[in-house]
């Protein structure tokens, strides 16, 4: 069964051709970042203008690379939520055009779910139940996943994303954007135990996540304004290494801790992530020392399904499609 993706939720514009669910046809992502750069994040406007001029090339280039006529296909599914919403529209509308033309079922996606699936398309052994994490930068949120389909929500974050942290620390030190992969590099030559950054943990057993201290928090050190740092100068390159690495530790820190508190408090057979944060080096390393601690599979998408893509869009639409899940074309975007 073949099945054309897209995705459109932020400032990725991307189409996908996937095949009974796990085989990649082909995916193509179309990156916004040299767009928003200079403003420090994605400006909304220009992402829904930028996902408008392109969805028509990147879906026939996705055609192409699979060597697929649109006649062939069996359905198409689409992100309708979470997103920013005049992105989310064009996705939607171009999804609901063809399928309109072509006579072909629609599935609507949740992205969040999406970016769990991801993990699907790579490993063929994951047993469910399991905790998944969604980390990127609108979301961080923990789930109890019943199966490919089925997610309850256990603890999600009350003030900023990961994600947006990183991109917010990144402005604050002056490194550019996007900021998690810059930060991922940085903190590698710096000491993660430079600076004791605060670990928002919240209520005993909670499982709902805070990263806007900790930004603040970094902003103050940066500045100078924490009575623990007497550097009032601009930090060295070392320095900012160090405060990057210190920052990055915090964050690994909660993330690693709420997902181990979720393992005692549910009886699973694994841990799957997603979504940009995930392909932090750092993320990765704890997660997989963590699976050796406690003997439990902790399963990470590879990079390139870890941003923002189509594949794990159609792929979790053929899930849904064998449950019956078929959207009418009356669904609209969800921000």
């Amino acid at each position: 069964m073949l099945i054309l993706g897209i995705e459109t939720s932020c400032d990725e514009t991307s189409a996908s051709l996937v095949k009974d669910g796990r085989e990649i046809l082909s995916s193509i992502i179309l990156s916004q970042d040299t767009l928003h750069r200079n403003f420090g994040g994605v400006v909304p406007e220009i992402a829904c203008r930028a996902h408008l001029e392109s969805i028509m090339g990147v879906i026939h280039n996705a055609l192409a690379d699979a060597k697929i006529q649109l006649t062939e296909i069996d359905a198409i599914a689409v992100v309708n939520t979470p997103g920013l919403i005049g992105s989310l529209l064009i996705g939607v509308t171009a999804a609901k055009t063809l399928c309109m033309v072509l006579d072909k079922p629609l599935i609507a996606i949740d992205h969040l779910h999406a970016h769990i699936y991801a993990n699907n398309l790579e490993y063929a052994d994951i047993q469910y139940p399991v905790v998944s994490l969604v980390v990127s930068g609108g979301h961080t949120i923990l789930f109890l996943s019943e199966n490919e389909t089925k997610h309850i929500p256990l603890g999600w974050t009350i003030d900023d994303a990961a994600g947006e942290a990183f991109d917010k620390v990144s402005k604050i030190l002056g490194l550019g954007y996007p900021g998690g992969p810059i930060i991922d590099k940085l903190a590698r030559l710096g000491n993660p135990s430079a600076v004791t950054f605060p670990r928002a943990y919240l209520e005993k057993d909670s499982l709902d996540f805070s990263f806007s201290g900790l930004k603040t928090a970094v902003l103050y050190y940066y500045r100078g304004q924490d009575s623990k740092n007497t550097d009032t100068k601009t930090p060295s390159d070392q320095k900012r290494a160090d405060i990057a690495a210190s920052f990055q530790e915090a964050v690994v820190d909660v993330l690693v801790d709420k997902i181990v508190l979720a393992l005692k408090m549910y009886n699973v057979h694994g841990v799957l992530t997603g979504g940009g944060v995930a392909a932090n080096s750092r993320l990765r390393q704890r997660l997989k020392d963590k699976s050796k601690e406690l003997s439990i599979p902790v399963y990470c998408p590879s990079t390139r399904l870890c941003t923002d893509n189509a594949a794990m869009v159609a792929g979790l639409a053929y899930k849904k499609y064998l449950e019956g899940d078929i959207a009418g074309l009356d669904i609209e975007a969800i921000p």
